[in-house]
């Protein structure tokens, strides 16, 4: 059998970008976000890609009932805002968003996407969001990356 943390050490092995998640809180209608790293581009005809949310998520209520969210894949310089919607550290400064056609994403962020949800998946402790990319924006930049359980940047 294969206990619990040697999975995880497993995949921490696996470097990944940063992204944050955003949407509209379901009750309040402002902006919300998490962190992520489980995002993938799953299919270019048509344009799908997939995020994975723990199930305890506090996000997730607000995700199932939007049927849209902003990806940002952040740059290098936006690890404090990966802290904050990691919960790993309190914001000291309220978040600036922007929109990208109507959906919130973070300012200045290496790639922005407005998805919309085409299928919710349950798979074991995570929710599963299948969506099309509507709109995409790239900047410039070198991205912020995960990896061990630690930041890292491109040299």
């Amino acid at each position: 059998m294969i206990d619990d943390m040697l999975f995880k050490q497993a995949m921490g092995e696996f470097a990944t970008g940063v992204t944050v998640v955003t949407t509209k809180t379901f009750d309040s209608q402002l902006p919300t976000g998490i962190t992520v790293n489980a995002f993938m581009s799953l299919s270019m005809d048509p344009m799908l890609v997939a995020i994975s949310i723990r199930n305890n998520g506090s996000i997730i209520r607000s995700l199932k009932e939007a049927h849209a969210f902003g990806i940002s894949i952040l740059n290098n310089a936006q690890k404090e805002l990966s802290q904050i919607f990691a919960k790993q550290i309190e914001q000291s400064q309220p978040v600036r968003f922007d929109t990208l056609n109507g959906t919130d994403v973070i300012e200045d962020a290496l790639v922005r996407m407005r998805c919309v949800t085409d299928e919710i998946v349950e798979a074991g402790d995570h929710t599963v969001f299948i969506a099309h990319v509507t709109d995409i924006e790239v900047n410039e930049g070198k991205p912020l990356l995960y990896y061990q359980g630690k930041y890292h940047e491109l040299k």
